[in-house]
């Protein structure tokens, strides 16, 4: 048993205690195609995931100046950088229409804000909590806007170094924090997984700590709940073959089940770390001990 303090994702209880919280990263592999991540939120929520997620950005505020008329080729094109994150960003109309079919399949939903505005367009739709992805953990400006929003937090340390983490917790509150371990390399060879530094956070900040995997295939996000892991996160698409960054380090819908799959059977094999003879055993002990 733990004495980590459990945080709660709306109606959800997150901590060592608890099944792994299963988080779908569906991110801008959507392509700016609503139907499209309406269907991968139904793919994620057959799958058996807690929640789906989102990215939210403001493009005025998140492009720099120097990439705004940068070209780049797109499937619609080519076309401005700045043209492009505006082509595949959601507004208010397709996150009502995602809102309303996460409450119809019964899974949490959120995003992973980019700007203090987009904090402010989440907060409309009454998110189960926030996600600060691990580009933004040394922005504190942003930190301090997310922390007050009061909401729970789910924090990814990818590219961070540890006195960088212990600024950005320290601005949070602890209580409402969920950390999540992970490697910012798209994908991630699996000697950089570092998997061991699961409970390491979790002992440093005694906080739940979850895992946001990038790597390629599933055995080592299995194993990463072996390790403690309370959350897992993993970035979904229809096809790896389609247009985007991260389609390549995505997983697929019969690779989501499996996922799901294997991290419900590994938490049932975990057991609580305590020997004793199973009544399964008793026959076997009789008929091999005579006793």
């Amino acid at each position: 048993m733990s004495n980590v303090r459990e945080v709660r994702f709306g109606d959800r209880a997150v901590g060592p205690d608890q099944p792994a919280y299963i988080v779908a990263e569906i991110g801008i592999n959507h392509n700016g195609d609503l139907a499209l991540a309406l269907q991968m939120m139904t793919m994620a929520a057959e799958a058996g995931c807690d929640c789906v997620k989102f990215q939210k950005r403001t493009p005025e505020l998140c492009v720099p100046d120097s990439m705004r008329d940068v070209q780049r080729e797109t499937p619609w094109g080519i076309m401005s950088y700045m043209d492009y994150r505006v082509r595949v960003e959601f507004e208010h109309e397709e996150y009502a229409a995602i809102d309303r079919r996460a409450r119809e399949l019964g899974v949490h939903w959120t995003a992973s804000a980019w700007d203090p505005e987009s904090i402010k367009f989440l907060e409309n739709f009454d998110v189960p909590f926030h996600k600060i992805p691990s580009a933004m953990l040394t922005n504190h400006e942003l930190i301090d806007a997310f922390a007050a929003t009061g909401r729970s937090i789910m924090l990814s340390t990818g590219m961070s170094t540890l006195d960088e983490i212990d600024a950005t917790v320290n601005r949070l509150d602890r209580d409402k924090l969920v950390l999540l371990h992970c490697t910012s390399t798209y994908p991630c060879p699996p000697g950089e997984l570092n998997l061991l530094f699961i409970p390491e956070l979790q002992r440093r900040y005694g906080v739940p700590t979850g895992y946001s995997g990038h790597e390629v295939g599933l055995q080592t996000t299995v194993a990463a709940v072996c390790y403690g892991a309370c959350v897992i996160e993993r970035h979904v698409t229809l096809d790896r073959s389609m247009w985007g960054s991260d389609q390549a380090a995505s997983v697929e819908p019969p690779g989501l089940s499996r996922l799901v799959r294997d991290i419900r059977v590994v938490e049932l094999a975990r057991g609580d770390g305590q020997k004793q003879v199973y009544e399964s055993e008793r026959k076997v002990r009789e008929r091999l001990r005579g006793y």
